[in-house]
């Protein structure tokens, strides 16, 4: 559903009230009743209670969630691909092939660094694990001289340091690196998978040669993986690889996955982070409402703390997949990060946002003149803002915004306080409905704002 207003999502059912509305130039809703301005702001009871109507619309859940208890807020960990992607050359490097020595320092980092005690705590695996064939019984197997230990040793490792092991597969007759795929083999390698003690399965979607293929298989390895019994996470790329034939059912992916990606892997650089961001509000219509507690949208990994953004890209990054309700799995090097990437990807208060129980993503409420302004309803009735600059010469610029225009017109009814989180944290203080907000935010920077009942 649809606002009139920017082509900006309604979150929930339509919040009918007995008063006349009408659309002014810019956005959102003006409301026109028998009575001054001024002493329209004076009934704090009154729009309270519609700021509290608005949360309870706003929470009721909309499709129907796999129904595996898992991912009831965004999961969170760290994943190989990006950063280490498919060097299996230990010999020559050795400190960053994929082997069970990189997967082991890696758990140790996160325990040891405060990685878990923010929420990071699934350590996983991407492509380029197996050996290049499958055992004499049909299952699959980690290449012996990289993973000597086995998958199975790794998870005991893992486990062993309070955190829980994601793996990869695919869904079609090889991986996209051209190891075994599971395609035939969905029961063996979901009871494979249980037996090991993994905890996460990242399904891929290469190599398939019909849309009946991954749809369906899709589904059977869901239900293989809920049959084993053990609390698996299912993350999907099924939407990604259903675009380029049709438009996804994502009320029915949302049935068989905790998680899906929808666009292009992620690339170390800035104009991969915007293509991002553009395919996420291009589509935000359909993609928005269906994201809750149990499945998420999923626009990839986190790249902060590599090569190939400045700091306020960086900011953007982290801000915006805040916003989005986006499952954060960085891809790294935690061996070698710097103070300040590992302090914004530690940010308590910017996961809060992300983790929020409300469980609901946020959008793109309006574009104008390079600026983008995305906002995320909060539970105890609190608002995210994210104002981000996306204009590239110059520099810093000013944004100035109505209380009145956030939140469907209720992030601050009567009125708020003001706190913002990135790119430094500061209160902003105390601000009426009829008030404007004026930021200042750095090329490719983005400012994230907290909005909470007074």
């Amino acid at each position: 559903m649809t606002s009139l207003f920017n082509n900006s999502p309604v979150i929930g059912l339509p919040l009918r009230l007995s008063l006349k509305t009408r659309v002014t130039e810019g956005n959102w809703y003006c409301f026109t009743v028998a009575m001054k301005r001024e002493n329209r702001i004076q009934q704090p009871s009154f729009l309270l209670a519609l700021r509290f109507l608005a949360l309870v619309l706003w929470s009721f859940p909309g499709a129907r969630a796999l129904d595996n208890g898992l991912a009831m807020t965004p999961t969170m960990g760290w994943l190989h691909w990006e950063r280490f992607m498919c060097n299996v050359d230990c010999q020559e490097e050795p400190d960053s092939c994929i082997s069970e020595k990189l997967f082991m320092q890696m758990a140790e980092l996160m325990d040891s660094d405060g990685w878990k005690d923010v929420g990071y705590e699934y350590l996983c695996i991407d492509d380029c694990w197996m050996a290049p064939k499958r055992d004499s019984k049909g299952r699959l197997q980690a290449d012996p001289k990289r993973f000597p230990s086995g998958i199975q040793g790794l998870a005991n490792y893992v486990h062993s340091k309070g955190l829980k092991l994601g793996i990869y597969a695919d869904v079609g007759n090889k991986t996209c690196a051209g190891f075994p795929g599971s395609f035939g083999y969905y029961d063996i390698d979901a009871k494979t998978f249980a037996d090991w003690g993994v905890d996460l399965l990242k399904f891929d979607g290469c190599h398939c040669d019909s849309i009946e293929h991954l749809e369906n298989g899709y589904k059977h390895m869901s239900l293989a993986l809920n049959r084993t019994g053990r609390s698996i996470v299912y993350s999907c790329e099924w939407p990604l690889y259903m675009w380029h034939f049709r438009k996804p059912n994502y009320t029915e992916i949302r049935q068989y996955c905790n998680h899906w990606r929808n666009f292009d892997d992620i690339y170390d650089s800035w104009q991969s982070i915007k293509n991002i961001l553009d395919w996420t509000s291009s589509n935000q219509k359909r993609i928005v409402d269906i994201a809750g507690p149990g499945g998420w949208n999923d626009p990839d990994m986190l790249v902060i703390g590599n090569f190939g953004l400045s700091w306020d890209q960086q900011v953007t990054q982290m801000a915006l997949w805040a916003i989005m309700a986006a499952p954060l799995l960085m891809s790294n090097d935690l061996r070698h990060i710097s103070p300040q990437a590992k302090a914004l990807l530690q940010d308590k208060d910017v996961i809060a946002i992300n983790q929020d129980p409300l469980g609901k993503q946020g959008y793109r409420l309006r574009k104008e003149d390079n600026i983008e302004v995305w906002e995320r309803p909060l539970s105890d009735l609190a608002w995210a803002v994210a104002m981000v600059n996306l204009q590239e010469i110059g520099g810093p610029r000013f944004y100035t915004i109505s209380m009145v225009s956030l939140g469907q017109g209720m992030a601050c009814i009567p009125d708020c306080i003001i706190t913002q989180l990135l790119p430094v944290k500061r209160k902003l203080g105390f601000y009426q409905w009829t008030s404007d907000l004026k930021i200042q935010i750095n090329p490719t920077g983005t400012v994230l704002l907290r909005l909470a009942a007074n």
